[in-house]
């Protein structure tokens, strides 16, 4: 990671005054593991917690993230496996559920928190939203395809992508190398900029990409948005659904997790959107999550039909 980052001279300044708003560096163990997160915005406020997605980190959040952290205490985690996490020697989403709420904990936020969760990490606000109910006021997955395999999920084409070349011998080299999966029409450059250096790592050897390269291996699973659709059901806190109009959810996979969630999670369509919304349209992404936590906070949920309301 580059310890001085400028951003690219076609940067607006909306973007530039994100980057500029002071973040902390949260460490804590989780189960022999450090987890690391990005903090912003006052302690002591009520809070949101943003996960990234396969292979990505936390700072795809972070121009997104700290455009709310005058009015929500932010936290932006890397998942084990990510970002500047540690790896461990197996993966799953119960364990990123653990490293989720433990890291939510040690973030002093005020009350519950709300997940916002992106593609996989969607899928780990999901799983979260099933195991901890009765610790988050609710949780927006964005762009979360439960019943299609996800190319995030492709371990064989990041061992090979890996297997390439994992190690080069200057910053711009590796930076040059970035590539989303799945990769779209469209993205901001100066944004991929950000997420690109802060993605990598100076080693003795050489530049390195931070994620684990076996990831996918160490997960278990190629199926992704399989493995989480069993807690589509066991959902118990409020729930919003955020497909891009051109990334991977398509309207039948929304229709099938609005009605595994019990019909009580709207659907809501990203418009000019890709799969990673954050880098192509970020303020449509940011515009969404503001309409729905304000909604949140002056409406009551709908219940899930055969759950009491207690």
């Amino acid at each position: 990671m580059s310890n001085t980052y400028t951003p690219l001279p076609a940067a607006p300044a909306w973007f530039r005054q994100a980057l500029e708003v002071p973040r902390a560096h949260l460490e804590i163990r989780v189960d022999g593991c450090a987890v690391h997160g990005l903090a912003s915005g006052p302690p002591g406020r009520s809070g949101l917690v943003f996960i990234h997605g396969g292979g990505a980190n936390a700072y795809w959040w972070t121009h997104v993230a700290a455009l709310l952290s005058s009015d929500f205490r932010v936290v932006a985690v890397d998942l084990s496996g990510h970002g500047d996490s540690q790896h461990r020697m197996k993966y799953s989403f119960e364990q990123w559920s653990d490293e989720v709420m433990a890291l939510a904990g040690a973030a002093e936020i005020a009350g519950p928190p709300v997940l916002i969760g992106h593609s996989m990490g969607g899928m780990v606000a999901i799983t979260t939203g099933a195991r901890y109910p009765a610790h988050l006021s609710g949780a927006i997955v964005c762009d979360s395809p439960v019943t299609a395999e996800s190319p995030e999920s492709d371990a064989p084409q990041l061992r090979r992508d890996s297997q390439r070349r994992s190690v080069y011998q200057t910053e711009a080299e590796i930076v040059a190398r970035f590539r989303t999966l799945p990769a779209q029409d469209h993205y901001l450059d100066y944004v991929i900029d950000h997420v690109a250096h802060q993605s990598v790592r100076r080693t003795p050897e050489g530049w390195q990409w931070k994620v684990d390269a076996q990831l996918f291996a160490k997960l278990g699973t190629r199926m992704v948005g399989q493995a989480a659709a069993p807690y589509l059901s066991q959902v118990r806190c409020r729930l919003a659904l955020l497909r891009s109009e051109f990334g991977l959810v398509t309207p039948d996979v929304g229709q099938y997790m609005y009605n595994e969630l019990g019909r009580v999670a709207p659907v809501i369509t990203l418009p000019q959107s890709g799969h990673h919304a954050m880098l192509d349209e970020p303020l449509i992404l940011l515009t969404a999550i503001r309409a729905l936590l304000g909604d949140w906070e002056h409406s009551r949920p709908h219940q899930r039909p055969g759950v009491d309301d207690r």
